[in-house]
């Protein structure tokens, strides 16, 4: 029988301790993030709809992003026992350089539109992680403002061959003087993605103003309050920026790019050289055989052609016919440390966040991108030592099963064929 006893004061205060106010509420809803999902939430509630859906966003019916978030889900660890990994060693050497975490911040546009601090705040916090930071050529922070907000660390530049090919070729000199050590060059934005919500949203560059948005804002009086009172919204390269978002693309970009310009920009480049938006196998194997430094498995966030290849299903394809030692990169639909740790076991050398980067920009300025960030490194050390490896090199595709949700209906018949 379970002896009682009067309740003891000093031991109910030891049981009672209430947890200590905090007064910053930035702080304090940014402590309350413990996940990528988390932040979204914040960022949501805070931004006005037109810019946030710009963010969250996808082409069309949105399928490619949500089949390659769905990917990532769709996976199955194989832990291993008994192998002890008290310390885990997140860093990677990637195109001839150090990253102290296996990924680094996407290219992505209009982004003091997300929130005023944009490219400066991504820029300082990849600075203080340790990570690369790429400016997009649609950025709104110049060449010259990302390497001052990051002096020392990793800066990249992605780059749109436009129409006016001299644009893009001054663009490119700018970034090589400036220290830029990667170029980014980008193949899948030959037009623009029917991006519907920002049709819906009447979404423009600079906003255009109507009685929904001024509803919308309302609740949100801060955005407004830094977008006004901050300077005038500045492009990398687009001195003409009045218009939809997907005028502005279609001005820019030149659906005629071929590999004769990629071959033109790699004799102006000094550095190394990704081919970004890459989406089958046999480009891949091409690519390769060039001789860059590297392609990045991407559908280009969803935000493109919608029913595009899911680049984690892409990957295992892809390092299987160029060999484990290329150098392969994937972005679109990483949300979680562990989607990373998925993606580096079956033969990615390093991974790009976008969305995910932007969510914390939106939640919270400088301090949300270091959230953003410290999320995924927890997550990606987490997922470490629970799978028993201390370095990522550790990391083998036996480690992970994807499972099967969506697959070829040939090669569902043929699989029946050849069953028992």
């Amino acid at each position: 029988m379970t002896k009682r006893q009067l309740p003891v004061p000093a031991e109910m205060l030891e049981l009672m301790q209430f947890k200590k106010i905090e007064l910053n509420g930035k702080k304090r809803r940014l402590d309350a993030a413990l996940t990528i999902a988390d932040l979204r939430t914040i960022a949501k509630r805070r931004t006005p709809k037109a810019a946030f859906d710009y963010t969250d966003g996808a082409a069309e019916g949105e399928l490619s992003l949500s089949r390659a978030r769905q990917a990532f889900e769709d996976i199955e660890f194989h832990p291993s026992i008994l192998r002890p990994a008290e310390h885990v060693d997140t860093s990677v050497e990637i195109l001839g350089g150090p990253s102290a975490l296996p990924f680094g911040i996407a290219p992505t546009g209009f982004t003091r539109l997300m929130q005023t601090e944009g490219e400066t705040a991504g820029a300082g916090a990849a600075a203080a992680a340790g990570i690369p930071f790429t400016l997009s050529t649609l950025g709104t922070t110049s060449i010259e403002g990302v390497k001052a907000a990051n002096p020392t660390g990793r800066n990249w530049f992605q780059l749109y061959v436009m129409r006016q090919r001299e644009i893009s070729y001054d663009l490119v000199k700018r970034a090589g003087e400036a220290g830029f050590d990667t170029l980014m060059f980008t193949v899948d934005t030959p037009v623009a993605g029917a991006r519907l919500r920002d049709k819906r949203n009447g979404f423009s560059i600079p906003p255009q103003l109507s009685l929904g948005t001024i509803l919308n804002a309302v609740p949100r009086p801060w955005w407004w309050i830094d977008f006004l009172t901050t300077p005038k919204l500045e492009f990398a390269s687009l001195t003409d920026t009045g218009g939809t978002v997907g005028d502005l693309l279609n001005a820019a970009m030149d659906p005629t790019i071929s590999y004769d310009d990629l071959a033109i920009i790699r004799d102006l480049w000094p550095g190394k050289i990704l081919i970004k938006g890459v989406q089958n196998v046999e480009d891949s194997v091409r690519l390769v055989n060039l001789g860059v430094d590297g392609i990045i498995l991407s559908n280009h966030g969803g935000r493109q052609l919608d029913r595009a290849p899911i680049p984690f299903h892409l990957l295992p394809q892809v390092v299987r016919e160029v060999g484990a030692d290329a150098t392969i990169m994937i972005d679109t639909g990483i949300m979680n440390g562990a989607d990373i740790v998925a993606s580096l076991a079956l033969g990615a050398k390093f991974t790009l966040i976008g969305r995910a980067y932007l969510y914390g920009l939106m939640a919270g300025g400088r301090e949300g991108v270091d959230k953003t960030i410290a999320i995924l490194r927890d997550e990606i050390e987490r997922t470490m030592r629970l799978l028993g490896v201390s370095h990522l090199a550790e990391l083998q595709p036996h480690h992970v099963t994807q499972l099967t949700r969506l697959a070829p209906v040939a090669q569902m018949h043929r699989d029946a064929l050849t069953s028992p």
